[in-house]
C-alpha cells in the first residue's frame, strides 16, 4: 500500500514481489525444509500438519533470483491516460506492479518430506496432526504476468533443489548424526 501510494503521488515506479516458499542454501532455519532436515538427522519427530496433505509451491532460491534479475530492466510505466479502462490491473494509473515469483507447481507435503528422507537415507519419525486453524490446504504462485513480461519459467524441480540444500546443510553444519554414505558423497 505504501509503495503504491508513493508511485501514485510521485510517479515513482515500484514493483512488489511475492515469493512462494523459498528454499535453498543459507535459507531460513524456521522454514519446514530446514527444521525437518535437522530434526530427521537428530532422530526427532517431525510434526506433519493436515496429515501431510498440504500442498505448497516450493521455489528454489536460484529460480527466485532469476525472476528478480529478469525484472530489473522492466520498471512499471504510468498508464499515461485518464481513461480508467487503460489503467493497470490494480485500477490505478500509478507506475506500480506486483508479481508472484514461485514454482507454480504445488507439491504435497508428504512428497516433499519423501525427497528429504530419500536424500538423507533416513525415514522420518512423523507425528500426523490435523490442519492448524487459519492455515490453507494449498498455495501456489500464479506467474502468468511474469511469464508474459520476461519469459520467467522456474527450472529447478524439488528433486534437484532439496538435495542441493541438504548437501550444503551437511557441509555447513557437519552434524554428527549424518549417515556416513551422505558424508562420503561430499
Amino acid at each position: 500500500l505504501m509503495a503504491h501510494t508513493y508511485s501514485h503521488l510521485y510517479n515513482l515506479p515500484t514493483t512488489g514481489l511475492r515469493f512462494f516458499t523459498v528454499y535453498g542454501p543459507f535459507g531460513r532455519p524456521d522454514m519446514a525444509y530446514f527444521s525437518f532436515t535437522r530434526m530427521i538427522l537428530e532422530g526427532k519427530t517431525i510434526k506433519v500438519f493436515n496429515h501431510g496433505n498440504m500442498r505448497r509451491d516450493f521455489t528454489y532460491i536460484d529460480d527466485i533470483t532469476e525472476g528478480i534479475f529478469r525484472l530489473l530492466n522492466h520498471p512499471p510505466k504510468n498508464a499515461g491516460t485518464e481513461d480508467r479502462s487503460q489503467w493497470g490491473p490494480n485500477r490505478s494509473k500509478a507506475p506500480y506492479a506486483i508479481y508472484n515469483i514461485g514454482n507454480h507447481q504445488p507439491v504435497r507435503l508428504m512428497d516433499f518430506i519423501g525427497v528429504i528422507e530419500k536424500t538423507l537415507g533416513i525415514e522420518a519419525d512423523k507425528e500426523m496432526l490435523p490442519m492448524q486453524p487459519g492455515d490453507v490446504e494449498e498455495t501456489y504462485a500464479e506467474i502468468e504476468g511474469l511469464q508474459q513480461l520476461v519469459g520467467f519459467n522456474p527450472s529447478t524441480p524439488l528433486e534437484v533443489g532439496l538435495p542441493k540444500f541438504i548437501e550444503w546443510y551437511l557441509d555447513f553444519y557437519q552434524p554428527e548424526g549424518a549417515p556416513k554414505a551422505i558424508q562420503q558423497k561430499q
